[in-house]
């Protein structure tokens, strides 16, 4: 992992899907609506003071969101955050840092 540089996509973990599970409250409340799917996809981390996590979810038909994560580190235990995220885009949106 670089240190400020995002890595390399990699396949959505059960850890992934965690975060996403556990973010997608705020998202709905962000976008005004509830989300049938919300299934985390891939991701990308960024190693910052903690780690950012850019991740894709699939939220039904051909519908999908960048969300960026951050979570900090172990020490300040803190819950994550929704920093941001990017709503109407596709399965073959690449990730990137926003």
């Amino acid at each position: 992992m670089l240190c400020g540089g995002l890595a390399g996509a990699q396949p959505a973990t059960a850890e992934t899907q965690q975060m996403v599970d556990e973010v997608k409250l705020q998202v709905e409340e962000k976008e005004g609506k509830k989300f049938e799917v919300f299934t985390a996809v891939e991701f990308k981390t960024q190693l910052v003071a903690g780690i950012n996590y850019f991740i894709k979810v699939h939220v039904g038909n051909e519908e999908f969101l960048h969300l960026r994560v951050f979570k900090s580190l172990p020490h300040e235990n803190k819950s994550l955050s929704l920093c941001s995220y990017q709503s109407s885009k596709t399965k073959h949106d690449e990730l990137t840092h926003f």
